[in-house]
């Protein structure tokens, strides 16, 4: 009895959200005909992202929309646009974890400012990696895994405005993408940044967000990810893969 009961408020909860769906659909083609480019549950996301709340989903939606025009007009960012970036070999994807979810590896104690193209190429590199993500997600998976491993990083690897920035692109126009951060290998001194960085982080991304205890790494991320998908790093059978490779 309780098991049906289960189902018909699933069944409504799913009604009720197609419903959403439809409004919102129509509210943003209104406002701007090139929505109609985006599916359903692209849609799905940023109603998710903001409480199924039609107005202010559709507010995020439609700054998504214009941003894209602007920032990535061919549709796509090309591996020339970000070549100090990579050159950092900093951003790694392959394998996928127990839920399916691809799994990215970033070393932030490779990354440096980027005097040379700046900001601007580093917002590139950051949107180059969530389309790259998002392009290779299995079959009727939405949300990715990344291990953030702060290991040897030091203040000359400090860049508040790169990770507000990139902050600030995952959560504004890319939704409901993130699963789970583990940060990995963090030292003291890297706690400086990350409390600058924490007060701009939405409640929902704080969530999904694990610091994992050294002593007990390789055990921690067993239980989401087998071994055969781990990187070899952490004691699993992965092999590295650059994302630019991937």
């Amino acid at each position: 009895m309780e098991e049906n009961n289960s189902i018909m408020q699933n069944n409504e909860s799913s009604q009720e959200e197609q419903k959403k769906i439809m409004q919102m659909r129509t509210l943003v083609e209104k406002q701007d005909p090139t929505s109609k480019e985006y599916d359903d549950l692209e849609i799905r996301r940023f109603l998710r992202a903001r409480d199924m709340d039609i107005e202010k989903a559709s507010a995020m939606f439609l700054k998504f929309v214009k941003w894209r025009k602007t920032f990535v007009p061919n549709g796509s960012i090309s591996v020339s646009e970000i070549q100090n970036e990579l050159a950092q070999n900093k951003m790694f994807m392959q394998g996928t974890d127990k839920s399916g979810r691809l799994i990215t590896v970033v070393f932030g104690g490779r990354h440096y400012q980027n005097k040379t193209g700046g900001l601007e190429e580093f917002k590139r590199f950051v949107t180059f990696i969530l389309e790259r993500i998002t392009s290779r997600m299995p079959a009727g998976q939405e949300k990715f895994v990344a291990i953030a491993d702060v290991k040897g990083w030091g203040y000359s690897n400090s860049d508040i405005r790169g990770y507000l920035a990139s902050l600030s692109i995952l959560q504004d126009y890319y939704p409901e993408r993130l699963g789970k951060m583990f940060v990995v290998h963090a030292p003291s001194i890297f706690m400086t940044a990350w409390k600058m960085i924490y007060p701009f982080i939405d409640e929902k991304t704080k969530k999904k967000i694990v610091f994992v205890d050294s002593k007990q790494l390789k055990s921690t991320l067993l239980k989401d990810i087998d071994e055969s998908q781990l990187p070899e790093i952490y004691g699993g059978k992965m092999k590295l893969v650059p994302i630019q490779d991937s």
